[in-house]
């Protein structure tokens, strides 16, 4: 199955060369109606399917943000997902864009190692109520600082005035909670991190948390609803007064990548050499 980015001509001219290989290897390249009216004429070779067909792969011609919309659309069916990476820093893709043909060649034989992703679970009305990067509370644009604590077990571990909190998977680590100056985890750590969003504090520091610990977000009584995005996307809002649980979960989704991969070469070849 073929999913691009929200901004399709990104990807538009690599649709038909995808198209291409698919046929040359004799795999049935197929994708959602939605997809295949971002291309029309270039996805004309395409298949369309009914939305929630699970496929043997999921081809993502696209940067983070489409690869973690695809992990989580696939969530719990066993379907890798495959990324080239047509977006900025492309952390979560198999290969590059310039190896588009040979990435193609990849994805349609096969050849591939799978890793099994952890992800943040959350009880939201939502269709796919996971987080494979990052569970967020933002407090909306022109509102109040934010005043939000968390609980874990019993024991209330933070309690701050911010502008948000970010809950973070390993593989989530390098984005939201990177730039709250949160730790980095490497993937196959069982653990998530907390970390606040620009703290109206010198004490507030990042936590890195146990597996199997619950965690607890309270938004407190008087003050503003607060927005929650899962890895981006908006899932609701916070109201005053309000908790929400978050579970670590492990082995939630699949993330194909290249055999022999390394995160960290990944890190020195994304971020920089760190200091």
């Amino acid at each position: 199955m073929l999913i691009t980015p929200a901004h399709p001509e990104r990807a538009s001219d690599a649709v038909p060369v995808a198209a291409e290989a698919a046929r040359a290897a004799g795999v049935q390249l197929i994708c959602t109606p939605d997809e295949h009216e971002k291309h029309r004429e270039g996805a004309a070779e395409i298949e369309r399917v009914p939305d929630g067909e699970r496929p043997d792969v999921c081809l993502v011609l696209g940067g983070d943000g489409s690869i973690l919309y695809a992990l989580r659309r696939f969530a719990r069916t066993g379907v890798p997902v495959f990324g080239i990476n047509f977006g900025t820093i492309g952390f979560l893709a198999a290969v590059e864009r310039d190896d588009l043909q040979e990435g193609l060649r990849r994805a349609f034989s096969g050849d591939y190692a799978e890793l099994d992703l952890p992800a943040l679970g959350v009880d939201l009305p939502v269709d796919h109520p996971v987080a494979l990067n990052d569970v967020s509370f933002v407090r909306r644009p022109h509102g109040r600082v934010a005043e939000l604590s968390y609980v874990i077990g019993s024991e209330e571990v933070g309690n701050v005035r911010c502008d948000g909190l970010v809950a973070a998977t390993p593989a989530g680590s390098t984005g939201y909670n990177l730039a709250n100056a949160g730790p980095i985890l490497a993937w196959g750590v069982k653990g998530y991190v907390v970390s606040f969003i620009a703290p109206h504090t010198l004490a507030a520091r990042a936590l890195v948390v146990a597996p199997d610990d619950a965690l607890q977000v309270m938004n407190a009584a008087g003050r503003e609803p607060v927005e929650i995005a899962l890895d981006g996307e908006a899932a609701g809002e916070l109201e005053p007064g309000d908790a929400l649980e978050i579970r670590f979960e492990e082995s939630v989704s699949r993330l194909a990548q290249l055999p022999g991969a390394n995160f960290y070469h990944r890190i020195r070849e994304k971020f920089g050499k760190l200091a």
